[in-house]
């Protein structure tokens, strides 16, 4: 019977663990990654991949599609292959400067037109 008691314990325990954790799971994603704020992504303004400056949907074929959230803004990101993701993540607000800054040229030569 003392086997049995032990077994139920960690097995009931186990289970309100599992509970716990899948509870508290979604709110603790939110991080620098996918899965922030619930707004759209931003579209990606270049033709090019942020990283290599290579053009999308050439020789490595269809662009990488990756969603940045920083807690502000999710934004769409292209890459031309999956090499350059990490090299994005290791300095995301260089990479993101110059996506803000096409952006502002996007927005500059619509409103000239």
């Amino acid at each position: 019977m003392k086997l049995f008691n032990r077994i139920s314990v960690a097995a009931v325990s186990g289970l309100v663990l599992t509970a716990v954790f899948l509870t508290v799971l979604p709110a603790s994603r939110a991080d620098d990654t996918n899965s922030t704020a619930s707004s759209k992504p931003v579209p990606y303004p270049l033709d090019t991949c942020v990283v290599s400056g290579d053009k999308l949907g050439g020789d490595m074929g269809p662009p990488i599609v990756f969603i940045y959230s920083n807690g502000v803004v999710n934004q769409e990101i292209k890459f031309c292959c999956p090499d350059c993701k990490p090299r994005f993540l290791k300095d995301p607000d260089k990479y993101m400067k110059i996506i803000r800054d096409a952006e502002a040229a996007q927005n500059k030569q619509a409103t000239n037109n």
